[in-house]
């Protein structure tokens, strides 16, 4: 899945307008315009597409986070210059407070099955010798069992 895939599924799911995305945004420490919005949610056959950066998702990301979680104390969360599934699967995993039978039961949602120990494998570190990179089929399975959740037909 593309970045801007992920953000439009998002705003999607959570009926986000462009002001609600603009502040995300910003608790994430990213200023953007409408216009830069409106060119990452559109459609990539679009010639005002653009293509949203692997930094500009993490910070909305981490402002989803802060929407959703509130601020942490201390200091700012990183942001990540290189994003993959695993990151993201793991930011929404945080943002949306959800446990490991959590997201197994969104993921049945989407008629997808998945063990708890091959979803324990995408939190961990990578250099863990079980760890296992996470396909887009499980992201997109995934988003498409909040969408089943919060956006019934």
């Amino acid at each position: 899945m593309t970045n801007n895939d992920v953000l439009r599924k998002i705003r999607f799911i959570y009926d986000l307008k462009d002001d609600a995305m603009i502040k995300i945004f910003s608790l994430g420490g990213l200023n953007v315009t409408r216009a830069e919005v409106s060119d990452w949610l559109k459609s990539d056959k679009d010639e005002a597409y653009k293509a949203l950066k692997d930094p500009a998702l993490a910070q909305f990301l981490n402002g989803f986070i802060v929407k959703l979680r509130g601020k942490k104390e201390g200091a700012e969360p990183v942001v990540e210059t290189k994003l993959n599934n695993n990151i993201v699967l793991r930011k929404l995993k945080i943002a949306l407070n959800l446990q490991a039978e959590d997201i197994l039961a969104t993921l049945q949602l989407a008629d997808f099955r998945l063990s708890k120990s091959e979803l324990s494998a995408f939190f961990r570190k990578p250099d863990h010798q079980h760890f296992r990179p996470c396909k887009d089929q499980v992201l997109r399975n995934f988003l498409q069992g909040l969408q089943n959740k919060h956006r019934p037909k």
